[in-house]
């Protein structure tokens, strides 16, 4: 093309790195990815902004849907209040009823919304993603369901409360595995992924117990853990103040949850 110069006409004789494989240049993706980790003040701007709209955009899908609906429509209602706001939804996750049971990432499917509704997202704009998930129930919450998420928030605030600057990230997983242990579902966690640091990628890497990286200042992370019928997650910002929630979807019930001093709002279950 016209004005496009060979990559080595550009660099030279200098070395070139890049994060996906171009002639001329030698592959670190690994290396590249490191060093997007910690978001600029801008890169944390347009995330906040992100993030609202992504918690608006799950919470007004949760409130949409109805029963009688399939779950192929649910992640319709989801992708469409997505790209409304210029967002991509890039993983759109959807279960009802029995598939919740079964499946801790489901791909929606022609199954029927009878009682109980998860929607999972991760939205993308300039190229930052957020993820959340979100609960909902029509009729009254089962008393199982309810002890479940009642614990699976207890575990969600302990990984967020203990995401700051400085703290090894493998330390951070075991503060979570320690939650599921004391609110009485220890091998909940061997079941899916917990989540981890996140930002340009769903998720950068999966944390696990041996992870040797420290939390960066400004580094965002999505957490999901679950118990099986149940799942918390939102997206945030490690800051030296504390976990910064940046996907809280405004007008869905919250239950406050205390870890040390800290207190945490994390989504309930909506009833409709």
């Amino acid at each position: 093309m016209r004005g496009h110069q060979p990559l080595g006409g550009l660099a030279k004789d200098k070395k070139v790195a890049s994060d996906v494989p171009v002639a001329g240049a030698v592959a670190c993706p690994e290396e590249i990815a490191r060093l997007r980790w910690s978001l600029t003040s801008e890169e944390v701007d347009r995330y906040r902004s992100l993030g609202r709209e992504v918690g608006e955009a799950i919470g007004a899908a949760a409130m949409a849907a109805e029963p009688g609906m399939t779950e192929y429509e649910a992640a319709g209602i989801l992708s469409h209040q997505c790209w409304s706001r210029g967002i991509q939804p890039i993983v759109v996750l959807v279960a009802a009823d029995d598939r919740i049971l079964r499946y801790r990432h489901p791909i929606p499917t022609a199954n029927p919304i009878r009682e109980t509704l998860m929607l999972v997202i991760c939205g993308r704009r300039q190229g930052l993603i957020v993820s959340a998930t979100r609960m909902v129930c029509f009729g009254p919450i089962p008393e199982e369901l309810r002890r479940k998420h009642d614990a699976v928030v207890q575990v969600d605030a302990a990984y967020l409360a203990h995401t700051i600057p400085g703290r090894r990230v493998g330390d951070v997983f075991r503060a979570g595995l320690d939650a599921y242990a004391e609110q009485g579902f220890e091998d909940e966690w061997k079941l899916h992924h917990q989540g981890g640091p996140t930002g340009y990628a769903p998720r950068d890497y999966r944390a696990t117990a041996a992870t040797e990286e420290k939390v960066l200042p400004n580094q965002a992370f999505a957490w999901n853990p679950s118990i099986t019928g149940t799942k918390s997650e939102d997206t945030m910002i490690a800051t030296p103040e504390g976990p910064e929630i940046i996907s809280a979807s405004q007008g869905f019930p919250t239950i406050e949850v205390r870890v040390g001093d800290l207190t945490l709002a994390r989504p309930d279950i909506l009833p409709r």
